[in-house]
């Protein structure tokens, strides 16, 4: 933190890369608070953005509405923890984190930390118990963050109808693409390249930083991440969209300038802009 600091220009922003959790969020909170420029931890927030704008996507071919469906996030790390955040701030109603301890959820006990703590508050509203086989039967969407192949034939395929499976741990990840199509998953993407709907950081760099640095921006904020996540799923048109093209590819050359623009729009609607 004091090296940061030390370095951290006065105009401009910081992206933090390759911290892992816990520290990571009391590093990204002390930055945040004690400099004026927008701190950004690109394995949370990057990976987050990434893959709610896949999620947006998919939801939109399968034809299930963000707010009601069903989903399951594996992996209560840094990038776990941040989908589950703007999962909430994007008005989902229905999610449960699993982690190696089973089920998230208020009063377990288990050695949580605090971002942990909090969303033990505000997911599994039914305090369901269990591994990942027992949450994941009738989810509409499972998104992992955590160890390969962990995504069995079986746990896939008792998933709901139209069932949506982003697996992202690198380089294996939880599920291949094609074993998640094979089990029955209607759409599917993983962190890869030789797959489709690959689910890249990249996409929102430099858009991010470019809209925020535009407008002088103080903060990176949830209306400033989920505006980036809209502004890439948009890009796919309702003609273009298929279960294999739900999310622009991480050299689509339109991505930077849209996310650039929703990010600058969004900083100044939600005041954190200094222009």
């Amino acid at each position: 933190i004091e090296t940061v600091k030390r370095i951290a220009p006065t105009f401009g922003g910081i992206n933090l890369e390759d911290i892992s959790a816990p520290r990571c969020f009391e590093i990204e909170q002390r930055l945040e608070r004690e400099l004026d420029i927008p701190v950004f931890h690109d394995d949370q927030h990057g990976t987050a953005i990434a893959c709610l704008a896949a999620v947006i996507g998919a939801l939109r071919f399968v034809k299930k509405d963000m707010k009601t469906a069903k989903f399951v996030v594996n992996g209560c790390g840094a990038a776990g923890s941040a989908i589950g955040r703007l999962l909430i701030s994007m008005g989902a109603e229905n999610v449960t984190m699993v982690d190696r301890f089973g089920a998230l959820y208020e009063g377990i006990d288990a050695n949580l930390d605090r971002i942990q703590s909090y969303l033990a508050t505000v997911t599994n509203k039914e305090h369901k118990k269990g591994t990942l086989a027992d949450i994941a039967k009738g989810a509409d969407v499972l998104i992992g963050v955590s160890a390969p192949n962990v995504f069995t034939k079986e746990i896939i395929a008792s998933m709901a109808d139209k069932a949506i499976v982003f697996a992202l741990a690198n380089p294996v990840p939880e599920t291949s693409y094609a074993d998640a199509i094979e089990a029955g998953a209607a759409v599917a993407g993983t962190g890869r390249s030789d797959s489709p709907n690959q689910v890249n950081n990249v996409l929102c760099f430099p858009g991010l930083f470019k809209g925020a640095l535009s407008v002088r921006a103080r903060d990176i904020n949830d209306k400033m991440k989920l505006a980036a996540a809209y502004a890439i799923a948009d890009l796919i048109t309702d003609d273009d969209r298929s279960e294999e093209n739900i999310i622009p590819g991480a050299f689509d050359p339109r991505v930077a300038e849209a996310v650039a623009n929703a990010v600058a729009k969004a900083a100044r609607e939600s005041g954190v802009a200094r222009l």
